[in-house]
């Protein structure tokens, strides 16, 4: 019956798919879903989406002199961050450079330092492989739109580049196939297995799996906080009055509109119990509001990445526990999403001075972010060690991995008060179950007019966003060739899997 029943949704979204390939994709999804192999443990991921364009060539800097020097030569005066004042970063697997972070990231250092976080360098959306004579002979298709935020974020979160229409994101189609052969995670929960922090977005959107949105204070309701609780009660009973005389209704569309809203209130119910029910509350009453940026960059109050990143830990541990008092959840995806990223000016307190003072290079709006998501992901690496350390299970945070991405990187000259639009960037993995203390992926050679340049410091990526995702893809249980349904240009790479995932 499941099986009849999954094949019945994925025609009615066919259906509505503006392309033949993505309808053919639709379909092949059925098939495969069949050799999907069922997952019996608990994972999570979260994907970290740093709206605008991060300019990770001030996340990760190289320490080498020589390399610091032509650094520091091309990103002066505004952005070069001294280097004596980069937090060193000592890998396991050196590779013939050597790298610092930014000063304002102290606990991303340390979770690198303790095997629990890598940087994946120069990575971003491609079509397939790409050399710099193959960019400027044109012999070799790229993505379409280089440079855009909206289309480069949509092929951040499809991998599908040379589908402008692609109607469905990879974490979407990654929870279409497990919701298969886990329905409903174990006919215990009736939470989707997709939740968003940061409201609608095309990462999480499936053929099957519809994405649940949830904001930081919970779950959004249309009946709570509206007056006293027994005009609550009143209206909680016209609704379901309501949904009841629709749901036998003779219209098709009003029928499905009516189980699509009743399923709604159903889930929010059993999530906000779940939430009420968890034994962390005086350890989540606790949990860091605010960011202080270190030297002497002020403080960010109620930090909207600290406040999604908890209320993400909250739902995980809600749905790592069992029935009755949790939800029994094998797999759980996320996205949260913060904005800031797009510097093109004001990105450090030196941006115009002609003279830049090395004490005050390291603070302004790129450094307040970067300390935002250093804080913000230690918080939420802490909540997972204090899951584990409360449920008995001490190996808890390699279930779960987090991960940034972002719409392109940054020019790596300065435009005088800030950088504009790139293309490859370098991006996180954290979590207990990342292969830490190593970097992957090529650095690129930081000449503007070099080799890994478009032509004004524009990195050519040289790890493609298929890479990079079907690798967390993969640890998260897609197996065999289900990798290639989800990311279909994967096979155009050498390397489906980066190997940081252990």
């Amino acid at each position: 019956m499941h099986r009849r029943e999954f094949i019945r949704h994925a025609l009615c979204a066919a259906v509505g798919t503006s392309a033949l390939t993505n309808t053919i994709r639709d379909l092949r999804l059925i098939n495969s879903a069949m050799a999907q192999t069922p997952v019996t443990d608990y994972k999570a991921m979260v994907c970290i989406f740093l709206n605008g364009g991060n300019d990770a060539n001030n996340l990760f800097i190289p320490t080498i002199q020589s390399e610091y020097d032509n650094y520091a030569a091309i990103r002066t005066p505004a952005l070069a961050i001294p280097r004596d004042r980069t937090l060193s970063l000592v890998s396991d697997n050196p590779d013939g450079h050597e790298y610092g972070l930014h000063p304002a990231c102290p606990e991303l250092a340390a979770l690198f330092a303790a095997g629990k976080m890598a940087p994946i360098y120069n990575v971003g959306s491609l079509v397939y492989p790409l050399t710099k004579a193959q960019y400027n002979s044109g012999s070799v298709p790229r993505p379409p739109q280089l440079f855009s935020h909206s289309d480069q974020q949509v092929q951040w979160q499809t991998s599908i580049p040379d589908q402008p229409q692609a109607s469905t994101g990879w974490g979407g189609r990654t929870a279409d196939l497990l919701d298969f052969v886990n329905p409903r995670n174990g006919n215990q929960a009736v939470l989707s297995m997709a939740i968003s922090l940061a409201g609608a977005n095309v990462f999480e959107v499936g053929g099957i799996v519809q994405q649940y949105s949830v904001s930081t204070g919970g779950v959004v309701s249309l009946l709570s906080n509206l007056g006293p609780s027994s005009a609550q009660a009143a209206r909680a009973a016209a609704l379901n009055s309501i949904l009841g005389i629709d749901s036998l209704h003779a219209n098709l569309l009003t029928q499905n509109y009516s189980q699509a809203l009743e399923h709604a209130v159903a889930t929010g119910s059993s999530l906000s119990t779940a939430l009420n029910n968890s034994q962390l509350t005086t350890f989540f009453n606790a949990y860091p509001t605010s960011v202080v940026v270190p030297n002497g960059g002020g403080t960010i109050n109620n930090s909207s990445l600290m406040a999604q990143l908890k209320m993400v830990a909250r739902i995980i541990e809600a749905g790592y526990r069992s029935a009755p008092t949790g939800l029994g959840m094998k797999r759980q995806i996320f996205f949260c999403q913060v904005g800031g990223y797009d510097t093109h000016g004001g990105q450090t307190n030196n941006a115009g001075n002609t003279n830049p003072n090395p004490n005050t290079v390291i603070i302004g709006s790129h450094a307040s972010l970067l300390a935002e998501l250093s804080q913000s992901i230690n918080a939420f690496q802490n909540a997972m060690t204090q899951i584990g350390t409360t449920y008995g299970d001490p190996a808890f945070d390699t279930r779960v991995c987090s991960f940034t991405a972002s719409d392109f990187g940054r020019t790596f000259p300065s435009n005088s008060g800030g950088s504009d639009h790139g293309w490859g960037s370098h991006h996180l993995v954290v979590g207990g179950g990342v292969r830490g203390k190593r970097t992957y992926g090529k650095w690129p050679t930081l000449a503007v007019g070099g080799p890994d340049d478009t032509s004004t410091g524009r990195w050519i990526p040289t790890t493609s966003v298929d890479q990079f995702a079907a690798t967390i893809a993969k640890w998260f249980g897609v197996t065999g060739s289900n990798l290639n349904l989800v990311f279909p240009n994967l096979n155009r790479f050498n390397a489906p899997d980066l190997g940081f995932m252990i």
